[in-house]
Formats: structure tokens, sequence, C-alpha cells
């Protein structure tokens, strides 16, 4: 960083110099030679524009962090105590973790072992899980069956959220349904249910949700003030849920 200060501070010098009075007073013949002179410092010394890079992605993140911090505050009850979502582990517990997730998702497949032995280890910990149908057509439809499942048999849902999103194959109305009927839940009684009480709301409600949250992509977790994306390991999260215990963040 102290490269990019002396180079800032050299093409500061050499822009006070070549511009002594405003740009707009700048003839056209002065205006190319100082551009051409930026130019040529750049090529000679791309680097900067890595650094330059770098330090706008990190404003970026701040300022998307600061977003996601706000939309937390002011959708709370929607995050951790909807009653359209699932909650395993235990429903008391000291600290929540809310994933979005789909069930056509690889990374939350490979996250699925996270969630399960963050459960058997933590036994104070609260998992929300928040169906967020993003990656086309039958991820619609196999969260459609699952919300049909979750309201028929809500004591059956952790095996059939395992079941499905641990499915080699696409999950789609046919592979949820055989996941259901595997589970003693049948075909009829999901379509009937899916009639009854369609999901279309819910579904429209998490995608505004996460909307305001930033939330582009799955597995996205939300430990108390923080917005985490990504698969982040049971590593990260444990430690996330450690220091909510401790202080009261993520981040002590």
């Amino acid at each position: 960083m102290a490269f990019f200060s002396k180079s800032f501070t050299a093409l500061a010098l050499a822009a006070s110099i070549a511009l002594p009075f405003p740009a707009a007073a700048l003839d056209d013949q002065q205006k190319k030679e100082f551009g051409e002179f930026i130019k040529q410092y750049l090529l000679e010394n791309p680097e900067i524009m890595l650094e330059v890079q770098d330090a706008l992605q990190k404003k970026q993140e701040a300022a998307r962090l600061v977003k996601a911090n706000m939309a937390i505050e002011e959708n709370t009850a929607d995050i951790f105590s909807s009653k359209n979502d699932v909650t395993l582990g235990n429903p008391k517990g000291d600290v929540t973790v809310v994933e979005f997730f789909d069930y056509n998702c690889s990374y939350c497949r490979h996250a699925l072992p996270d969630m399960q032995a963050m459960l058997k280890k933590d036994k104070n910990v609260r998992f929300v899980l928040k169906e967020f149908p993003i990656l086309g057509p039958d991820s619609v439809a196999a969260h459609k069956v699952a919300d049909a499942f979750r309201r028929l048999a809500p004591e059956k849902y952790a095996d059939f959220h395992v079941a499905l999103l641990g499915h080699a194959g696409r999950a789609s109305d046919e592979t949820a349904m055989a996941v259901a009927a595997s589970l003693g839940v049948s075909e009829d009684k999901i379509r009937a249910e899916m009639a009854k009480s369609p999901n279309d709301g819910i579904v429209q409600a998490t995608y505004q949700l996460a909307s305001s949250l930033g939330i582009s992509g799955t597995p996205s977790y939300v430990i108390g003030n923080e917005l985490v994306p990504g698969a982040v390991g049971l590593d990260d999260l444990e430690a996330k849920v450690k220091n909510m215990r401790s202080c009261g963040k993520t981040a002590c």
C-alpha cells in the first residue's frame, strides 16, 4: 500500500503541475498531453490498477455489509421467526443460524454436513431453513413439494430435507414426490395440499427479503447482525456462533 500512496502522490503532483487551472481552462492540446501522460504512467505501472480494483472491491463490500446490517434490523421477524420456515435443533436455542438454500444448489449440498455436524455437536443452537428456489423451474417445483410436505408432516421435514438435498441428481417435482412417498406421505396428499395452499406468495416474500439483504446466491446465512454469503464451512459457522454467545456479535 505504501507503493500505491507514493504512486498516487506522484500522479497528484503531476496533475497539479499540468493543471494549474481547472480542467475546463485547458485547451484541447493540453488535455490531450495530460491524458497521454496518465495513460503512459499507468501502462508503465499497471500494478496500480490492481490496487485500485482491490480498494474498490473492499469499499463495495463494506457498503454491502452496511446495507445488509440495516436490512437485518428492519426485517428481524421475517428472517428469524417466519411461520413458513422450518426450525431444526433447539427451538429455544440461544443462537439462531438462518440458511437461505435451493435444493439444486451444489454448494448447499456440500454445506449440508456442516449443518448436520453443528446440530449434532451443539444442542443449544437453533437452525432455520429458508427455502429460496432460484435455480430454475425444477427448483421451484421441488420447493413447492417441500412446502406442502412441511405442512403435512413437519416432524419428518428434517429427514425430507436431508434426503432431497443429498440426492445425487437434480431436484424436481418428481424427485421431491419420491422422497415424500418414501417418508410415508403420498403424492395424492401432497397434490391436494399444494392445491389448497400454493406457496407462491411465500416464495415471493423470500425473494423480496433476499433482495433487501443483498442475497444473490445460495447458501447464504444470517447469524446475529451479519449476512454470511457462501458455503463458508463448519469452522467459520461455529466461530460466529461462539462469538455471538461471547459478545453478542459474530466478530468480537
